[in-house]
């Protein structure tokens, strides 16, 4: 997509972001980062399998004004946690007893690991939830924007490093990069955002695809090409 169609403000990438968040026709599996095996099958499914009893968790995706754009954080986990450790992520985690949805155990999460003050979010809506076999958790993307540049204090326990990316970088070809990676014997394509020296691949990367395919597809109903 020409950079020349794309807003030249952020308040315009609000309109924008908010339609594409409306309810709509599934997002096709070839717009997704998926890891595939070498024959292109899908190897991560949205649901738990038949049977399976998963963790129910959440992820925030909060956006806030940066210049001409908005901006997203993504934390580098700390390589002291148990489970996807060093690996780039979206502030979430499980579901508290004292949760009522999915936005307040987002909205939670974001506080504890980056500081952002739930009152200052609006939240605008969820992407398609997302299985994570590694862990077993049935996450929910929920996407918010704060109309402040956000004041990010790090949880070191949790959180190594802070990396953030505009909406207009992630609609930048160039960043998806594939590769072949060696796990559990198997060789996988492996689809990633390059971001700040980092791979973000896997639910991270899905969800990044999903928001940015619902963008691009509300641009191009707008008539931009």
């Amino acid at each position: 997509m020409s950079d020349t169609y794309l807003p030249q403000d952020w308040l315009t990438w609000t309109t924008i972001v908010r339609a594409a968040l409306l309810p709509g026709p599934p997002i096709p599996h070839e717009q997704l980062l998926l890891v595939t095996d070498m024959e292109g099958r899908h190897l991560r499914r949205h649901e738990p399998p038949t049977g399976v009893v998963s963790r129910k968790g959440a992820v925030l995706l909060v956006l806030y004004p940066d210049m001409h754009d908005l901006r997203i954080p993504l934390t580098v986990r700390s390589n002291t946690l148990s489970t996807h450790s060093g690996e780039v992520s979206l502030p979430g985690g499980a579901t508290d007893p004292d949760d009522d949805s999915p936005t307040a155990t987002a909205l939670r999460e974001g506080y504890e690991e980056l500081g952002i003050d739930a009152t200052a979010i609006d939240v605008w809506g969820t992407l398609s939830p997302i299985y994570i076999p590694p862990s077993n958790f049935y996450i929910t993307p929920v996407v918010g924007f704060s109309k402040h540049h956000l004041d990010l204090r790090v949880n070191v326990a949790e959180v190594q490093e802070v990396i953030t990316i505009t909406i207009r970088e992630l609609l930048d070809p160039q960043r998806v990069v594939v590769e072949q990676w060696q796990r559990q014997g198997m060789t996988l394509q492996v689809p990633f955002f390059a971001i700040a020296g980092h791979k973000v691949w896997g639910a991270t990367a899905m969800i990044l695809s999903e928001f940015i395919a619902r963008i691009q597809r509300n641009l191009a109903n707008n008539g931009a090409a």
